[in-house]
């Protein structure tokens, strides 16, 4: 895992950051140039990690699809994926050293929870992952990390989130901090939130190390703050600066080959679906025929699971729609959420159902939805066009969308689902394709002889820098096959 210990904390924080950060200006200690300052620390990491996650997620997930090749993540062909979060937490490993050494609490909490988030993301693309070992390079020489069992990382993120809820205080002030502005109490309510999300993810398991799942998410719920509205999403905002703005501003693929997915626009036109209209653009077909941008006619995606030459043909004819030019050509856009009370009403409202708390899944679910819509009133421009005519009351009790009009498990959890799905357009990285692989909803298309893939492949890097402790995991996990097809310990 040299990869892991590798450039130096990214040459100490690109030396100590000569230049101060155009998000919040934040000042080193001249007097001691050999350290950095958690604040600084801070900003970087969450810059980091709360970026837009880039298209591939949105092809697996069947949002987007290229009309210029057969994508590998549109098709589930993928195959290595990245330790690149690594790199990240170095510098989370930094900051909680730096941040003992001042007796600030408060950014060892936080840095505990940018650990859970990304470890926890790295052991759902993979398995069985380095976690106790890892980042041990410059402590203690440890350049080859073993591997831990998955169950075992679950169990660990989980601790350490428990951990960092007890430790965080509001007696304390941050500084640095471009998610919340230093408000305390939403990164605790944000923390709390994780907990639920990972909690969630096994469901397909009633205990881990003795800990009953759905009596330990009660029990976060009914004794924890949690979020109370779209103001506590944990989001971004971008800047219109260097290294500040939207990340696919001007990203060439958007004004070239990428098209919308006709699985996912149809799931909007069936439910009348504003969201829509701030997703994709009308069909050239349809603007030049007049139709107007709140016309669910005039929008059309291409298949999914059919060759790239096929849709293109659409493309020709001037009948498909291209994603919403906001995406690429506004470089603040609407904030990237990494979690947000939308979710968390999501979460509420599957574990309602589940039976694992007493609350109302309706209510739960009916929240999540008016959130999501209050969040891109909020936050985009124009939207009143968008939106013109919308009432939330009647979208809520179409028969695709109310939840009284089922009475199934399967059908109530496929509703909650499939609103889930919509709201994670651009948003919250893997997170719905996690959902997906975890519960079969909503069921998206697949090309006929494919299965769903479970997992990525382990980067090259391990298999020259740290085989033995690769080839144990693998064998350990998959009898020696690492496959995306293999299901990890979450999915038996």
């Amino acid at each position: 895992m040299k990869i892991i210990q590798s450039i130096i904390l990214i040459i100490i924080i690109t030396l100590f950051y000569s230049c101060e950060s155009d998000l919040d200006k934040v000042n080193e200690n001249k007097n001691d140039p050999s350290k950095v300052s958690p604040a600084l620390l801070l900003t970087e990491i969450s810059r980091t990690t709360f970026q837009v996650g880039g298209k591939n997620q949105l092809y697996a997930s069947r949002m987007i699809i290229s009309t210029s090749r057969d994508d590998v993540y549109q098709f589930f062909k993928w195959n290595q994926g990245s330790y690149d979060p690594y790199k990240t937490l170095l510098q989370v490993t930094k900051m909680i050293e730096e941040a003992a050494s001042s007796n600030n609490n408060n950014y060892i909490a936080i840095a505990k929870f940018f650990r859970a988030y990304h470890f926890y993301n790295l052991t759902m693309t993979f398995g069985d992952i380095p976690y106790t070992d890892a980042l041990k390079g410059e402590s203690e020489q440890n350049f080859n990390p073993k591997y831990d069992k998955q169950e075992d990382v679950f169990i660990g993120i989980l601790t350490e989130l428990e951990e960092a809820n007890r430790m965080i205080s509001s007696n304390s002030t941050i500084s640095g901090d471009i998610i919340y502005n230093g408000n305390i109490n939403k990164w605790k309510k944000l923390i709390n939130v994780l907990r639920l999300r990972i909690l969630l993810t096994l469901s397909g398991k009633s205990s881990i190390n003795n800990i009953n799942i759905a009596n330990q998410f009660s029990s976060i719920v009914e004794t924890e703050n949690l979020m109370t509205s779209i103001d506590d999403n944990a989001q971004l905002i971008f800047l219109d600066r260097i290294n500040n703005r939207y990340s696919s501003f001007n990203d060439s693929d958007y004004g070239s080959s990428l098209y919308m997915s006709s699985s996912f626009i149809d799931i909007m036109k069936e439910r009348k679906d504003p969201r829509l209209f701030t997703f994709a653009e009308r069909t050239g077909k349809a603007s030049s025929e007049g139709l107007l941008i709140n016309d669910f006619n005039a929008y059309n995606g291409g298949n999914p699971i059919i060759p790239y030459s096929e849709n293109e043909k659409l493309v020709q004819e001037q009948n498909i729609s291209k994603v919403n030019q906001r995406f690429y050509k506004n470089p603040i856009n609407e904030p990237h959420i990494l979690l947000s009370y939308t979710e968390q009403e999501f979460i509420l409202a599957e574990a309602s159902l589940r039976g694992w708390i007493s609350s109302d899944p309706k209510q739960h679910y009916e929240n999540a939805i008016v959130s999501s819509f209050d969040f891109y009133q909020k936050y985009l421009i124009d939207a009143s066009i968008y939106f013109e005519g919308f009432d939330i009351k009647n979208y809520l009790n179409q028969d695709l969308v109310a939840f009284d009009k089922e009475n199934s498990f399967e059908a109530k959890l496929d509703l909650i689902m499939t609103q889930k799905y919509i709201t994670t357009f651009h948003q919250e990285g893997w997170l719905f394709f996690f959902d997906y692989l975890r519960t079969n909803y909503p069921q998206l298309p697949i090309q006929q002889g494919t299965s769903k893939p479970y997992r990525f492949l382990y980067p090259t890097s391990e298999y020259n820098n740290n085989t033995k402790n690769l080839e144990e995991a693998i064998n350990r996990q998959f009898n020696g096959i690492d496959d995306i097809k293999q299901k990890t310990w979450l999915y038996n």
